[in-house]
């Protein structure tokens, strides 16, 4: 469905028998509205967000509907997002000790200069991944390119 308004129609939700309105059908899902009555998403479902928010995770379970909102960006103008069940989701999986030296690690390199190799207490950024002491005494070994006239 294309333009900036969709339909409001009846439907009868297939996860818990009970009626509802809806805007639509987006690829066989049903679409609801971010906002407003009627339209707006029935109580037990979430998006990917908000289940984190909550402590929880999808849990294998493909989107049930989808939400639908706008954007005041001209370039944005709709979007849809997936909607889980609540029941069906799952606790997040806690992090374990390998997860986290692997983490600590990842985000070590990242603060690592790759001239004289000190761990800084920021992320090194740029090209060079130069800390500030290392940039300022780097020589510009390299110069722009000139075209021949």
């Amino acid at each position: 469905m294309s333009g900036l308004s969709r339909p409001i129609c009846e439907v009868v939700l297939p996860w818990n028998g009970q009626g509802a309105f809806c805007r639509g059908r987006e690829d066989g899902l049903l679409v609801f509205a971010w906002r407003g009555r009627p339209g707006a998403v029935p109580p037990g479902l979430a998006t990917r967000r908000q289940l984190r928010a909550a402590g929880l995770r999808p849990n294998g379970q493909g989107a049930q509907a989808l939400l639908w909102f706008r954007h005041r960006w001209p370039f944005r103008r709709e979007e849809l997002a997936e909607l889980f069940l609540v029941a069906l989701a799952a606790p997040v999986r806690p992090m374990t000790a390998g997860r986290v030296l692997s983490l600590d690690a990842a985000m070590r390199a990242r603060r690592t200069c790759r001239t004289c190799h000190q761990v800084a207490d920021h992320v090194v950024r740029g090209p060079r991944r130069q800390c500030s002491a290392c940039f300022s005494t780097d020589t510009n070994d390299f110069e722009p390119v000139r075209r021949a006239a």
